[in-house]
């Protein structure tokens, strides 16, 4: 079977899969119309027309729905192949392509590269360091990190480890400003905001007491994680940050905890995450290999939610 036909194979049950020619382009890297081609040559390659096309959305014919078993079961069996022949070969090699959020470059993620980079002396490995929300298909990466919460999207997530947040502030600003105690008491105090990749105007602080919703009014507001955990250092203000992050100053002295009763949670109670979310399954083994290293060193972070 000839590379050819197998991409169009590929498009097309890509388009089944995520129901839009556009979706499915923006997943396989290519245009629109390129999809449009390759499905049009296949259903000429086999003679029978495959999805009935209007201008807004497409059914699959009889022929589409019984030639899309046959087909997604090809490409499975491809893809089983490869990876066989994959653990066969010698280490991994080449490049992983990663973007992360400018806070796991404290530390975190240069320590798994250097252990990776020992055990795997044959990768190289690619970091975008950034606080806005990179797209993995469009900047041609291998993942994205992203943390906070999971935006719905077309792309594969792969959940890292959990955290929660906490409000700190730095013992210098506690003995100038004082240590709030409920949130409403924020409104006396200078807050440091972390603007990106969005700026959430409210905060739901969850006690065993009682919920809060509460609209910030920030004085300091910073694109950039590291200037935002800086700044709270150095006394700026009140700052929320996670609790793998924060919890190491804590224990050096150098941040305090603030409204103690109280963790920020999503507007459904619910604590972020570090993620991983990727375009395709067929990652390289590189890659994979990268990813779950981050993982496991996620989850040896000691669990804040004792504290």
């Amino acid at each position: 079977m000839s590379m050819k036909l197998m991409w169009e194979i590929r498009a097309f049950c890509t388009v089944v899969e995520k129901r839009s020619f556009i979706h499915a382009a923006r997943m396989l890297g290519r245009s629109p119309s390129a999809v449009t081609r390759a499905i049009q040559f296949l259903e000429d390659a086999i003679g029978a027309e495959l999805i009935l096309r209007t201008q807004k959305q497409f059914t699959l014919t009889t022929a589409g729905e019984t030639y899309y078993a046959s087909a997604k079961h090809l490409l499975e069996t491809q893809a089983e192949a490869e990876d066989q022949l994959a653990e066969l070969s010698n280490s991994p090699q080449g490049w992983v392509r990663l973007s992360a959020p400018e806070i796991l470059s404290l530390g975190f993620l240069p320590k798994v590269v250097a252990q990776f980079s020992r055990d795997y002396p044959n990768v190289s490995v690619d970091i975008h360091f950034s606080d806005k929300s990179i797209d993995p298909i469009q900047e041609k990466l291998d993942f994205a990190i992203r943390g906070a919460f999971p935006q719905s999207s077309e792309l594969i997530g792969y959940p890292l480890w959990n955290y929660r947040r906490y409000m700190y502030a730095s013992p210098g600003y506690i003995a100038r400003m004082g240590a709030p105690e409920e949130p409403e008491e924020l409104a006396g105090h200078d807050i440091i905001m972390h603007s990106a990749p969005r700026i959430l105007r409210d905060w739901h602080f969850v006690s065993s007491e009682r919920n809060v919703r509460y609209q910030v009014q920030p004085r300091f507001r910073f694109t950039s994680g590291i200037a935002t955990f800086q700044a709270a250092l150095e006394g700026a203000g009140i700052v929320r940050l996670a609790s793998w992050l924060a919890e190491p100053a804590v224990a050096a002295g150098t941040l305090r905890r603030v409204c103690t009763a109280y963790r920020l949670t999503s507007s459904k109670e619910l604590d972020p995450s570090i993620h991983a979310v990727y375009g395709t399954s067929r990652m390289a083994k590189g890659a994979r290999l990268f990813l779950e290293y981050v993982r496991q060193k996620g989850m040896e972070i000691p669990d804040e939610r004792g504290i």
